[in-house]
């Protein structure tokens, strides 16, 4: 989950708001943020819903290229 922990820093977003905000303990994302725990399809949309970014962004730190 390169991307959620990069793009929270580039927003100046802390844990416990971006937690609050999606519904999550602060630990929770602290462990999705390092790769300790997975989170579920449908957080991982609502992830992307909240930061405007893609999936697949949260997961690698990029986005998605068209081929």
């Amino acid at each position: 989950m390169v991307g959620l922990k990069n793009i929270r820093k580039k927003r100046n977003l802390n844990q416990q708001k971006v937690a609050m905000d999606l519904n999550i303990s602060r630990e929770a994302l602290s462990y999705y943020e390092n790769g300790k725990r997975e989170p579920s399809l449908a957080l991982l949309v609502e992830m992307s819903r909240y930061f405007n970014v893609s999936i697949n962004y949260l997961i690698t730190g990029e986005e998605f290229e068209k081929r």
